[in-house]
């Protein structure tokens, strides 16, 4: 197919919705017959060897179904990734941009979008989208509390779990106030990756959630004249559960692989994850002994959703849709749950799946350590991207130390 014309189709995509089941089909082998040949530059985290594993077998996968060539751009920050989007957007670079997939969500997904950095809507036009558990998973379409628009394609679920050696540590604690109380009673046996890291940024949205008097209030932009008072608690409890972390608060991991190495090597009593079946995944690779179990608080914990994004002047457009939809095929998502390889929480509404794709997910193993969806608990929903950004400010301004 000419490359105009296939172009065209693509910028045609929002229209698509009224279309019949037919029509669809055959606008989708139009985006098949152009990304025949591309090669697809997926901007996305570098930091877990698992990772870069499953990003390379589903790059084997695009290229015996599709024609298609994956190739993982490394990061250590996706907002380098928008960062250049946003150079080429400066300077008039429309068409041919360098980065065809990003691995994005929360407030780097509300920059691009507030600055018309994403090509869209395509994600509900996708032909395995109808699999997915929009009602069962909300955070699917509402990405940090913005409705996503099909500006962005969902491929993992994730909910924070805290893991523990049973060996050392018989009843964990079940709540903010108890781990407060808990690291008190157990100095240097608790800490947290360093913000603005993710994770733990995260665990500042936990304690926030804990102490606030209506965390709903979460739920909307921050506010310069109420922000002071409603974070005072968060301040006020840190202040108190430093001086009881590992190393005095006086330094703090980087990141989660950084966090599960200090549990790993018994430095620390409780680590956590944004992946449930991290532990089990560990386990499973003789890094964690077999005694690590995980653990909710009461009331539910953070949860959300890893999504896919294509820059408005992305070079490859057909390419990374094809991508995106792969993503969303049952064979991937269930490798991808399998905890000998990742251990994430699938986006797919397993009652939706054809009897062989359900067969997948009923025959894994989730491991020793990972809880059922029922034991999860509720999810409690991501806040909005400011409060994240000013409190991580903060949070360096109060605690930063030099690494």
């Amino acid at each position: 197919m000419h490359r105009r014309t296939a172009l065209q189709l693509l910028a045609a995509f929002p229209a698509l919705a009224g279309l019949s089941q037919k029509a669809l089909a055959a606008q989708w082998d139009a985006v098949l017959a152009e990304a025949g040949g591309q090669t697809v530059y997926w901007h996305a985290w570098g930091g877990d060897p698992k990772i870069n594993d499953f990003i390379t077998w589903v790059g084997q996968k695009a290229s015996e179904r599709y024609g298609v060539t994956l190739e993982h751009v490394k990061l250590a920050s996706t907002a380098d990734a928008v960062a250049r989007v946003l150079a080429e957007q400066a300077a008039g670079q429309t068409e041919g941009g360098a980065v065809d997939l990003i691995w994005i969500n929360g407030e780097n997904f509300a920059a691009m979008k507030s600055q018309g950095l994403l090509f869209g809507p395509f994600a509900e036009d996708l032909p395995n989208w109808p699999l997915v558990d929009v009602a069962g998973k909300p955070a699917t379409v509402t990405d940090f509390t913005l409705p996503t628009e099909g500006y962005e394609s969902p491929w993992a679920m994730a909910q924070l779990v805290f893991e523990y050696d049973t060996e050392r540590l018989k009843n964990p604690p079940q709540d903010i106030d108890s781990i407060l109380e808990w690291s008190t009673a157990n100095p240097g046996r608790l800490t947290y990756p360093q913000p603005p890291d993710y994770l733990g940024t995260t665990f500042l949205k936990q304690v926030l959630y804990g102490v606030m008097d209506d965390p709903a209030v979460l739920q909307s932009p921050v506010d310069d004249a109420t922000y002071a008072d409603l974070t005072a608690p968060l301040w006020a409890y840190l202040d108190r559960l430093h001086p009881t972390l590992w190393r005095g608060a006086q330094a703090f991991p980087q990141n989660e692989p950084a966090l599960g190495q200090l549990l790993a090597d018994g430095e620390i009593d409780i680590s956590f994850a944004f992946n449930p079946g991290r532990a089990s995944a560990e386990i499973a690779a003789g890094n964690l002994p077999d005694t690590v179990r995980t653990f909710v608080l009461t009331g539910g914990t953070i949860g959300n959703a890893s999504f896919v994004a294509i820059p408005f002047n992305a070079a490859h457009r057909a390419g990374a849709m094809v991508i995106a939809d792969l993503l969303l095929d049952p064979e991937v998502q269930a490798r991808a749950q399998d905890p000998a390889i990742l251990g994430f929480q699938t986006v797919l509404d397993l009652q939706a799946l054809a009897p062989e794709d359900r067969a997948r997910f009923d025959a894994l193993e989730l491991g020793v350590a990972t809880l059922s969806p029922a034991e999860l608990g509720p999810v409690l929903l991501e806040p909005h991207a400011s409060w994240m950004t000013r409190i991580a400010q903060d949070w360096t301004a109060r605690y930063g130390v030099a690494q």
